[in-house]
């Protein structure tokens, strides 16, 4: 062959084809039964249609319709057959952006009027039309010129600011499925039937063009797509059990906080909440000292100067707070921002005083409110908050100590997550990202360490902690891990993370004095567990459906009388159980304790004690657990002291063991 190809397949063999040879006819010259099921093809990774010809040498890899990758085609298919179908039920509609999003896609269409959930049915019986056509994706890649003059003859003058925004330097590209065309990057499956049926769209929304909201507002149609019916159904069962977990939801039924106008994005704490929250921080207060971290509290509100130092004025100043302070003489007058992160703070902490190599690590952990401006359509309960309590913590230390450092946080990082029951936890390594800062030789040092301490954990866990890297998604400062946990449904959510710093240190001329006598520049670790203490909480909430375990729930025992008779004895039942440590309240409401019961269920009391004339009489309890229909009658000392048992946290009960 004169022009000729060397690619390496899956199972390490390698041969030569024809570089003008497409993938259709790689997987050909495979297998028939390999074409068929086709739909794409990879080389080095990247995904291409099966009508690109392979070009050049490389690992090659074809694309089936089971293979995970192919669920983004899927999705990708769909929005076009979505923006088609409401192309030809809708004439005269726009069509704007349709990107694939986790777990769907999404459109948005120009229409005098806004669609609703109404059109659903007749747009999806039209999808299901246009992809039993089973018409080819077809590419084709034109001039900016031919391009403006087609999108301007059929209306569509948001396709015209599209392309004026694609570089001179890439190529143009439309594809067909039909008589139907958009403008695309691709890459697409090889027919709108290998799309199938397991597809359904989900809710509307407004949207402005391009996220301005001096810009048009556009109607935006979600859906979601998947491989075969049976994802589909699950997904849909799973998100109508995430809609019963809904921590807003709960947060209501349970009087734990609430929102509203007057404060965006700030949380308002009820008393139930605000112990929780408590609780929380308190945990996390005894495992830090275990741990030989120093509590500190860096200001709320610090100079611009600092953040211009730090570099968050320059990186993060549009999601900043800004303040203003305008006093009597000119001198006075300052710019001010609340703080977004608590980093610059703690390592003024650390440059005050003379530090020595003999005192490093030095923890520095603080509970710190921060603000960060969030866009108020991306504001979501305690999940995305304007101000939000950071758990983060710096570790200043020496190089030679860095990867015991990063060992020593895992363990803090995994054991807690263990005690709030979740055990599916992955570790993600961020690599370097292309605009960054620190030269190449820390950036290779600082990778392979972490690279190694990846390795370890990996390892150490017996492969039951899942591993993988992230290519150029580090922090513009340094490598970083994320840790991931899968909640009680199968969610995922990125809390934790451990971040290495060559910016901070630098900037701010922190140093220590080495065996040397020398100056020297500290490592900086960025750590966070919870994250966020308040979407922390929110993730338990909809993890634990707000059925807590005792050591954790904001009120753990109501004791509810049955006659007016008990009343007195309950009082002494709340007292006792107070006395041993426990959050119990009385409920001597004139009610039937059938609703009694029903109420404090509904608000997810793990433990209600029933109490009558006769449980009065015979210094009895009667216990009624939450999700239980069992009850149980025991004495009140062998009750409390149950309790009380169950109701040491996980980090007391190891140290009692130790």
């Amino acid at each position: 062959m004169l022009n000729s190809v060397s690619l390496t397949f899956p199972d390490g063999s390698v041969r030569d084809y024809d570089a003008a040879m497409t993938g259709a006819g790689l997987a050909e010259s495979i297998s028939k039964s390999l074409a068929k099921k086709a739909v794409a093809y990879a080389i080095d990774g990247t995904v291409r249609d099966l009508s690109d010809p392979l070009g050049k040498s490389g690992k090659v890899e074809i694309i089936t319709r089971d293979d995970a990758r192919a669920l983004e085609l899927i999705r990708h298919d769909t929005a076009h057959v979505l923006a088609e179908a409401v192309q030809e039920l809708w004439p005269g509609t726009q069509v704007t952006i349709g990107p694939v999003i986790e777990n769907g896609f999404y459109y948005d269409f120009a229409r005098n009027e806004p669609f609703t959930p109404d059109d659903f049915p007749v747009i999806e019986k039209k999808m299901r039309e246009i992809i039993a056509r089973n018409k080819p994706f077809t590419k084709e890649v034109w001039s900016r010129d031919k391009a403006k003059k087609v999108f301007a003859d059929k209306g569509e003058r948001y396709k015209l600011e599209l392309i004026d925004a694609i570089p001179e330097d890439q190529d143009l590209k439309i594809y067909a499925q039909g008589d139907w065309f958009d403008l695309c990057r691709g890459p697409h499956m090889a027919s709108t039937g290998q799309i199938g049926s397991a597809f359904k769209l989900m809710k509307v929304a407004g949207a402005y063009w391009r996220g301005d909201s001096n810009n048009p507002m556009l109607t935006r149609i979600y859906g979601t797509a998947w491989a075969d019916q049976a994802q589909l159904e699950a997904y849909q069962t799973m998100l109508e059990e995430a809609e019963k977990r809904d921590h807003r939801k709960l947060g209501r039924e349970m009087d734990l906080f609430h929102f509203q106008e007057e404060g965006p994005g700030v949380v308002f704490w009820h008393a139930k909440g605000w112990k929780m929250f408590q609780n929380l921080v308190n945990y996390m207060r005894r495992r830090l000292d275990e741990q030989g971290y120093q509590e500190v509290n860096a200001p709320q509100v610090l100079d611009k100067s600092l953040w211009e130092t730090s570099g968050h004025w320059g990186w993060y100043r549009d999601a900043m707070f800004k303040v203003t302070v305008a006093g009597d003489d000119t001198d006075d007058d300052r710019v001010f921002a609340l703080k977004p992160m608590n980093c610059p703070g703690h390592v003024q902490i650390f440059k005050h005083g003379l530090k020595s190599y003999r005192d490093l690590p030095v923890k520095l952990a603080e509970f710190g409110n921060v603000h960060r401006y969030e866009p108020s359509g991306a504001l979501h309960g305690l999940m995305r908050v304007r101000g939000f309590t950071q758990d983060d913590a710096h570790i200043f230390c020496t190089e030679e100590q860095l990867a015991s450092e990063c060992l020593r946080i895992n363990d803090l990082i995994l054991s807690t997550y263990a005690d709030f029951g979740f055990d599916e936890i992955s570790v993600k390594l961020s690599t370097r990202p292309d605009k960054r800062v620190g030269t190449d030789e820390a950036w290779d040092h600082a990778e392979a360490i972490m690279g190694s301490v990846l390795e370890t954990i990996r390892t150490r866990s017996g492969n039951r902690i899942k591993t993988s890297i992230n290519p150029g998604e580090g922090a513009f400062y340094g490598p970083k891990f994320e840790y991931v946990l899968k909640d009680a449904i199968g969610r995922e959510w990125q809390c934790g993370t451990t971040q290495v710093d060559f910016n901070l240190p630098e900037r701010f001329g922190a140093f220590y004095i080495g065996s040397d006598s020398e100056k020297k520049q500290p490592v900086m670790v960025h750590r966070a567990i919870c994250g966020s203490m308040e979407r922390f909480l929110g993730i338990l909430i909809e993890n634990y459906s707000g059925h807590f375990p005792l050591w954790f729930a904001p009120l753990q025992v109501v004791v509810a009388t049955i006659t007016s008779e008990a009343d007195g004895y309950a009082t002494e039942v709340v007292a006792k159980l107070k006395a041993a440590g426990l959050l119990a309240e009385a409920d001597l409401r004139n009610e039937k304790i059938n609703y009694k019961v029903r109420e404090h269920s509904l608000a997810k009391v793990p433990v209600i004690l029933v109490c009558g004339k006769r449980e009065a009489e015979e210094q009895t309890v009667n216990i009624r657990r939450l999700g239980s229909r069992d009850q149980e009658s025991l004495g009140l000392t062998e009750a409390i002291a149950q309790l009380t048992e169950e109701a040491i946290t996980p980090d007391r009960r190891r140290k009692r063991a130790a």
